[in-house]
């Protein structure tokens, strides 16, 4: 099984025409929500409201197939995010999280859910999941003492917005580097960690920091494979259709990436750099289809024409 570790909440989508619309997100939440219609055997941990919106997240959850007994209900209120969408789809993000429901994850629940996971298990974490406390050192504290039979997965997916200490921030994304088995970065993300550097070399920092792959994404340019004293370019291939916005395609992207490596049965103990390249294509198909519907809609498994098996 799979056990994503992050936030939840939700997302008031504002388009250039100022209507707004409610939507369930937060990077983890979507890329669990993605996982599960892929038909991945995948578990939620993290901090969920008992009201409206809480209820309507863990809804969609159980809707998706994904395994909410290790969730913390709490009577805070949900956490809220403004993404404001510009002409050309691409959203900007704002944060309400003091005082709501997405920080609280629970050690305890991470370590049952890793229990109930079965044999070579991965972790998967990233977003505000690295940020918000106490979750950010929950997660630190989980993966700190994860034997070699568990499988990480690190997206960084960074929110400058939101992250008071820059210097501690980039400590903690190196710490969990060092442990990762895959660790998926942006252009943009690569900037804020390691300004100056071109992606390609700022991904190389990274292994050498001791993740094993790292996979570079560009948005609708060329993604990069970083790992195994390899650099692998992998084309995006043209969107069929119109690009509505971009809520989800990066949680989209990881979740078919690691459905890819999960159904090839690969994990810590065996994991190349051809495994991460042929499961990059499967996250492109994944990602080029949510960008054509409105808000984190991810796609089924039959939907990636095969590319699962």
């Amino acid at each position: 099984m799979i056990v994503v570790v992050g936030e939840a909440l939700i997302d008031l989508v504002i388009s250039p025409d100022g209507s707004v619309v409610a939507a369930r997100g937060g990077a983890p939440y979507n890329t669990a929500r993605a996982l599960g219609r892929l038909d991945t055997r995948v578990a939620f941990v993290g901090g969920m409201s008992v009201d409206r919106f809480g209820t309507d997240l863990v809804a969609a959850l159980e809707a998706d197939g994904v395994d909410v007994r290790w969730l913390t209900r709490t009577e805070r209120p949900t956490t809220l995010a403004a993404a404001e969408i510009d002409d050309r789809g691409a959203a900007s993000y704002r944060f309400y999280f003091a005082e709501t429901s997405a920080p609280l994850v629970d050690a305890v629940d991470v370590d049952a859910a890793l229990a109930s996971a079965g044999e070579r298990p991965w972790i998967f974490t990233g977003g505000l999941g690295l940020v918000l406390e106490p979750m950010a050192q929950t997660v630190v504290d989980v993966i700190d003492r994860i034997g070699d039979e568990v499988s990480v997965m690190v997206d960084v997916n960074c929110r400058p917005a939101v992250i008071a200490d820059r210097d501690a921030y980039r400590a903690r994304i190196e710490h969990l580097v060092r442990r990762a088995d895959v660790v998926k970065v942006s252009d943009e993300d690569l900037d804020y960690l390691l300004p100056g550097r071109e992606p390609s070399v700022a991904a190389k920092a990274l292994v050498e920091l001791g993740a094993r792959m790292v996979v570079v994404t560009a948005g609708a340019r060329t993604t990069h494979v970083v790992g195994d004293g390899r650099v692998t370019e992998v084309p995006v291939p043209p969107i069929s259709g119109t690009v509505v916005d971009t809520i989800g395609a990066g949680d989209t992207f990881g979740a078919g990436l690691l459905a890819s490596l999960h159904a090839s049965g690969v994990g810590r103990d065996r994991l190349g750099h051809d495994d991460v390249v042929r499961a990059v294509d499967v996250g492109h198909a994944a990602a080029g289809i949510v960008v054509t519907r409105r808000g984190a809609d991810p796609p089924r498994r039959d939907e990636l024409g095969g590319l699962l098996g």
